[in-house]
């Protein structure tokens, strides 16, 4: 299995053989409080790097997730539509939103676990 990888918005990204599956952190979970819907990509959207990917939305507040790469998907967790709270209970695993099949992939800009728990530490 790769290392898992970060971005200053709270996204992870687990890169296996040019796939790369997204999700957000326990952090950003955390900071949105029980999360009642979530609004995926189209699967075969063409996605640039920055662009808007999907919606969370919780009780408290809604945030984007933002594709940190640019590139086609080729997959979306369906089992979010129905328990978005998986979110909730398992936002590192169960809880993943998206897999891009990346244009190139590019990791100087992401963070690695403990450089990610060191921004944490700063916020």
């Amino acid at each position: 299995m790769s290392e898992r990888l970060f971005t200053r918005e709270h996204e992870w990204l687990q890169i296996e053989e040019g796939l790369v599956t997204i999700g957000i952190t326990d952090y950003a979970q955390e900071q949105l409080g029980d999360v009642v819907y979530v609004e995926l990509p189209a699967p075969d959207a063409e996605l640039g790097a920055g662009d808007e990917a999907a919606v969370v939305e919780s009780v408290k507040a809604a945030g984007t997730v933002n594709s940190p790469l640019a590139g086609v998907v080729v997959a979306v967790n369906e089992t979010l539509a129905d328990a978005p709270e998986t979110l909730n209970e398992d936002a590192d695993g169960a809880g993943w939103l998206f897999t891009l099949r990346a244009e190139t992939i590019q990791t100087e800009e992401f963070m690695n676990e403990e450089a990610y728990r060191q921004y944490l530490a700063g916020l």
